[in-house]
Order: structure tokens, then sequence, then C-alpha cells
């Protein structure tokens, strides 16, 4: 029933304070709105579509900076919006204006969509006095809705997979992007998560390895104005409007939660979790001169930071226009619940924190200790959920990669860097390759931190594909209609010889060969790996390295043209991280005993085969490494990397019996090199993996049940 059939004369009865947001009462609704500054608070109802208001009550009672109403006889489907009155006066920091129809900050559902009109702004556009001028146009037919719904759900039995970290492999994907372009996928379901939820998906998942599937913002969004005059859209979706509702878009035919729910049952039963990419650094109101949607509305001064000496001016390390004031106990509550919401409503495995820290900023200074990452600490509802941190944002001092606590993995872009400039044959390279390779120890390696505290990649959303990666020495961003000024040119990428697409047979071969080392790398280093949707596939954007405007083929999945041998690559190398616990250790390794013959956990060769030495490590000159793994209970491995353009002989340690694993310039021409025997010829640019006395992973798996 979207509306009572006779809506109460007079004032709402009081109801609670408590929970925020719309929540089912008895025979009615609870409607409660956090604002310290505001005057009056009013609730408006609409029809069903959010088309037109029906009725308007004003939320009398004032609990703690809560102001909340009982509506009686209301339900499920009851289609809302505030408006909110108080001081316009930016320069004190506050920009009320009730002409706005404001959004719950706890919506979990929405009706109808956002079309940019001026009057979503609080000030009137063109006006000489810009935002210190009053817009006094409504904007209800412009903007989205918040809808009650029943939170009651049927999980058939779920079961959360609690993949160990150190047996994770994740894998990032764009929903819509991910099966726009799959055959298998039935039309109506592509680009939802019906269609991330389909069997041919979840098959192809499997079939890789992947652990977890990290989507990329599933949280309700909007496209920015710029983009819309530009024909664009917001593909990515770091432009938060709603922190509890599901991307409509996402959803098909189905309401929005149960198509997440949906998508999160079939990829448990598969035995991969779920990661969602989260956007509490800032939101799609920007900066001063972005629409008036609802935090704005409901308090601005209390939800959003703002410059020291100027309320009228947002604090902006997010470079977005704004970032949310965590430092404030409702607004950290208001981010709490959410990430509890999607935790216990949808049964998420972890999330990934865009712009992290901005998150952990406490009067501008990133701290450790900051009320968001104490509170995370000692919730017991995140107690068991995965926990990443993109660990930068472009505020003062915003690079804290390695510095977040204890419980936490971050992303890593040095060993994104590092591990691209030492496959590019970077002169000097050798030092850091073996820090990535080695879970970054230099970065992470204190406070009782585990390897698990790097999460490896070398491609992601943002950026260069792994295709593009070895095909584009330079970005090529000219359909962002930006001039192509936007995205790093910082890419340590390499053409092998020609910019882009070529028939050059010997260029094609070389950058296969490159994408099949990156992958291996990146699979065979410890600490937690990460793969970019679309790489196992060949994906090639073109060169454009910021493709977040583009919804298109650019940026949708190619299914039909997919390298199946390349497909067949990546599925072994997961294959074979998963199969040896050498490559997967959960501790950092510095050459201590690992357990096994008395070798060490880890040791750095020549290829003459003698221990690296202070000489070695110094000599800008020297690319090729071997790498000696040892763990309890499995054979040794031997890694064996050469980015250099030359051929090299590789001199086995002389341990016993070495089988040759895998080549990425050949197939290993015997399965088994007897003690004394020539050293192993390693091609250039390759890179090869050993192991002492065990002919085929699956020896492994047998020995360790």
């Amino acid at each position: 029933m979207p509306l009572p059939t006779n809506f109460p004369a007079g004032p709402l009865p009081a109801g609670s304070p408590w929970p925020l947001g719309a929540t089912l009462a008895g025979d009615g609704v609870n409607f409660a709105l956090f604002s310290a500054h505001a005057e009056r608070v009013e609730l408006c109802l609409f029809d069903a579509e959010g088309r037109q208001e029906a009725a308007r009550y004003e939320l009398a009672a004032r609990t703690d900076q809560v102001w909340h109403g009982l509506l009686p006889g209301a339900g499920a489907g009851t289609v809302y919006g505030f408006r909110v009155h108080g001081s316009y006066a930016p320069l004190d920091g506050h920009r009320f204006n009730p002409n706005k129809l404001l959004l719950d900050p706890y919506a979990k559902g929405l009706a109808g969509g956002f079309r940019w009109d001026d009057s979503v702004h609080g000030y009137t556009r063109g006006d000489p006095a810009a935002d210190l001028s009053f817009d006094p146009r409504d904007s209800a037919a412009f903007v989205p809705k918040a809808v009650v719904i029943d939170p009651a759900h049927d999980w058939e039995g779920d079961e959360a997979p609690r993949t160990p970290w150190a047996d994770t492999v994740i894998y990032e994907a764009h929903v819509r992007g991910l099966t726009m372009r799959h055959p298998g996928v039935p039309e109506p379901l592509r680009g939802t998560l019906g269609g991330l939820a389909h069997p041919v998906m979840v098959d192809h998942l499997r079939r890789l390895g992947a652990t977890a599937v990290e989507l990329m913002p599933v949280h309700a969004f909007l496209d920015e104005r710029a983009l819309v005059e530009r024909s664009l859209r917001n593909y990515w979706g770091y432009n938060t409007t709603a922190f509890f509702a599901v991307h409509p878009a996402y959803a098909g035919a189905l309401p929005p939660l149960e198509a997440l729910r949906n998508a999160v049952k079939a990829l448990h039963r598969a035995g991969i979790e779920v990661i969602l990419d989260v956007v509490y650094n800032h939101t799609a109101e920007s900066d001063v001169f972005g629409p008036t949607l609802n935090l704005r509305g409901i308090d601005n001064l209390s939800y959003y930071q703002h410059a020291a000496h100027d309320r009228r001016e947002p604090f902006n390390p997010t470079g977005t226009g704004n970032a949310l004031n965590l430092g404030h106990p409702r607004v950290l509550q208001m981010v709490m619940d959410s990430l509890r919401w999607w935790v216990e409503a949808a049964h998420v495995d972890g999330f990934r924190f865009d712009l992290a820290t901005t998150l952990a900023r406490v009067d501008g200074e990133f701290s450790a200790a900051a009320p968001f990452l104490q509170a995370v600490a000692q919730d017991p509802v995140l107690a068991q959920a995965k926990l990443i941190a993109e660990p930068w944002d472009i505020g003062p001092g915003g690079w804290r990669v390695g510095q977040f606590p204890t419980g936490w993995s971050e992303w890593n872009d040095h060993y994104r860097d590092g591990i691209r400039r030492a496959w590019r044959g970077d002169p000097g390279s050798r030092p850091e390759l073996a820090q990535r390779l080695s879970a970054s120890a230099d970065l992470f390696d204190h406070g009782g931190r585990g390897a698990r505290a790097t999460v490896n990649f070398v491609t992601a959303h943002d950026g260069f594909t792994l295709a593009d990666l070895v095909s584009y020495a330079q970005k090529h961003n000219e359909a962002n209609g930006e001039g192509n000024r936007d995205g790093t040119g910082d890419n340590h990428s390499d053409n092998c010889g020609v910019e882009g697409p070529t028939e050059d047979p010997a260029i094609l071969a070389r950058r296969v060969r490159r994408r099949r080392n990156l992958l291996a790398t990146l699979l065979f280093s410890q600490g937690v790996p990460m793969l970019l949707g679309g790489d196992e596939l060949g994906h090639s954007q073109q060169g454009n390295n910021n493709a977040y405007c583009q919804d298109g083929p650019l940026t949708w999945l190619d299914w039909a043209a997919a390298d199946p041998g390349f497909v067949d690559f990546a599925a072994r190398v997961v294959a074979l991280r998963r199969a040896h616990p050498a490559l997967h250790q959960p501790r950092f390794l510095h050459g201590g005993p690992s357990g096994r013959d008395d070798l060490p956990d880890i040791a750095w060769l020549r290829p003459d085969g003698q221990a690296m030495d202070g000489a070695d490590w110094g000599d800008p000159a020297g690319l090729a490494l071997g790498v000696l793994l040892s763990r309890a209970g499995a054979p040794p491995l031997l890694l064996l990397l050469n980015p250099g353009p030359e051929g090299l002989a590789f001199t086995l340690p002389p341990l016993g019996a070495w089988h040759p694993w895998l080549d990425t310039a050949r197939t290993p021409s015997v399965a088994r090199l007897e003690p004394g025997a020539p050293a192993y010829p390693l091609a250039a640019e390759s890179l090869a993996l050993l192991a002492l006395g065990a002919a085929s992973p699956a020896e492994i798996k047998n020995d360790l049940q």
C-alpha cells in the first residue's frame, strides 16, 4: 500500500528518533532525519512513480537533533522526500532551501530518476551573486524520491565463503560492462546484476579461479552535468547519491536490492565472495555550484568538511568538490550504518574504500587513529568483512600507502608501477622488483601486519588495460572530450614498437609474451592479487586510460573477440598460485627458516645460481632475477625472471630434480631437469616457474590432503 487510505489530520504522532531513515513500525512507517541546524522539517509523500506530491506533514518531534514522526497506515512502497527549513547563509556554511526536495540519506529504495534542471540548485544559476543567491523554484519534478522497503528476505541457507586472505584472488569488475556484450547472457539480463549471477558468468569466474568479485560502485549515483552536456555518462559510478540504495539501472526487472541479493547468493554458492567498491569520501552534490540533493540541504555545515577559515568553501581533498565530515558523530554513524546494512541486508563480504585517506582525515590531516578507522575496528558486524583501502587522495599529505592500521589491506600503487617498470626493462628496476615480489615489506611490515596488507595489481579500472599497457606508450583519451588532458601521463607503459594496433607478427608475439609476464608475476607475488576484469580476454580501450565517462563498446567487454589461449593461460597461473602454498604465504619473507630442508623462506639468485650481493643489487644493468621460495609441507619453487632483451642460461640450485611448470616464452621442452643438467634456457623477456621434485601441481595437492 503506497499511501495510507485516509491521511491523518494534523501533526503526525511523534514516533521514534531511532533508527534513522524510514522504518516499518507496526501499522505505519517511522521517519527520522538528523539535522543539527534545521528550523523545520517536512515529510512529503508522492504517488508510486514519484511524480506528484500527494501530502505533506511536519515532523514536529525533535530529539537529540533528530526530527521524527510516525505515519500511521503507511507501509512498504511509500514514496517520500523531505523539505528542510533553515537559514540560507552560505558564508556561515548553511544552505537550507525548502524549495528543494531532498532525498533521505538512509533511502533504501528509489522512485523516479534525476534530470538536470536549474531548479535542482539551491542558488540561481547565472545570478551575479553566484552561490550566495537563492533559488525559489521547486525541484521535486527532477530529483529521485525515497521508497520505503520491507527488508525481509529468504536467504535460502546462504553461507559466506569466508576465503582466507592468503587464498584470495580478486577480480575487479563493472556490473554493466561485464555482460553487456556477452552472447551467453540473455539480452534482458545484460549489464545487470542478473547478468553477473548468470551461470555462464559464474562458470567463467570459477574457471579463472577468482575467489572474490570486487564490484565497482553499485550505490545509486548520477551523471555530472558537464558529462550530460557532452552526451557522456558517469560510467564508473563514483558519484554517489544514496549510500543505502542499489543503483536502479543495474537491477533489470527486479527490485534493486533483490537483484543484488540474488547475485550474492549465486556467487556464494560458487564459493566466490562479493566486495563492494564504496564511495564515502564525497557525494554527487559536488562543490558550491553543484545541485542540492540531500546532505547540502539537510545540514550542509554538519555533513561536509569545510575550509579552515571559510565555511562557504568545502574542503576538497577528493578533487570532486566536497568531502564528507566523518569527524561528526552523526555523519560517521550514517557511514557505519550503511556498511552494516550491506553486510546484514545483502550479505556482502567486504568493501574497497575509494580515496580512503579522506575518510581518515582529522582537522584536515590523515590519522591512523581517526574516528572512522576506530569505529570500523571495533564493529562486530564488520569483524569478518574484508576491508581494502585506496590509500590516497589529492589533499595535502594524501599518499598514505602502508599507513593504514592492522586489519586493513591496501591497494599498492608501488607494486603496479614497479612491476611495469621492471618488465619494460628500465635500468635499475631489479631491487624494486624484488620488494614487490615479496609483499612490499618495505611499506607494510610493521605493527603486526601480514603479507595480505598489500593488494597487488598491475592494472585496474583507472588506467590502461593489460592489452593497452603493452600496446600504447601514450594515453589516447580524446573520446572523453577534454582535449586528452585528463588521465595520467605517467603510465610506465610500452607499445613494443608500434603505437596501437598492428599486424606485425613479431610485435604481436612480443605483446602477448609481455602480458603473460605481467600476469604471471602478479599471481606469483606474495600478497593479495587483483585482476582487472577483461584482461584475461585481451580487452582494449584503444589507449584510453581514463574511461570513466565511456559507457559503450569501448568499455564493455567483447566476449566474442576474446583470446581463448590467453584465457587458458590466466586460469593456469591462478591455478598454480592456489595449488602451491609457497606462492601465497601469510607472513612476510625475509630469508628466515622455512621449515623445509634447512632452506630459507626466500632467497635471491643471480643467473649463475649464486646469491645476490650488494654489488648485484646496485648494478643498474642487471635485470634478471631468480627467486627460491620454500615453505614447510610443499616442494620448493624457483621463479626465474628475465626482463632483458637477450636470452640467458640460468644455473639451477643443486637441490635435486627440477620440473618446469610454466614458461611464458614457450612450452617447456622437458618435464624433468636432473641434478647437474645444463642451465635452464630462459628466453629474452620471459618468466619461468620450476618446482623441485614435483612433476605437476596435482602432486602438491595430493601431498597436502
